[in-house]
């Protein structure tokens, strides 16, 4: 059997948080950074309470394979073909790491 190696390739994600929390007379009101994806993703996405009524929030993807849902923490990552998909914060972690770019867009890990 032949092993295979991640090309190395730089990706944009953003990761799904909880912003702010708003006392309200129905408990917490649970404010995301919904619009800070759906920029990022140049279209649309709505976040809310799980459908069991759990405030936790989540997200519905749009992805090559279907709809997948993104919880909090989760990072919405732009693939390279420019297709968007969540992922996981421990397989984030795992898999990628930070990057800058400098002015003459030269990349370079950040340490």
């Amino acid at each position: 059997m032949a092993k295979y190696r991640k090309k190395p390739v730089v990706i944009e994600a953003v990761q799904f948080r909880l912003v702010e929390e708003i006392p309200c007379k129905h408990g917490v009101h649970k404010e995301y950074n919904d619009m800070e994806i759906a920029e990022f993703m140049g279209r649309p996405i709505s976040a809310g309470p799980e459908p069991d009524g759990t405030p936790e929030g989540h997200m519905i993807i749009k992805t090559l394979e279907g709809d997948m849902k993104a919880s909090v923490g989760d990072y919405i990552i732009k693939g390279v073909n420019g297709e968007f998909y969540p992922c996981k914060p421990d397989i984030f972690e795992k898999t990628y790491e930070k990057v800058d770019v400098n002015q003459n867009n030269q990349r370079f890990r950040k340490g």
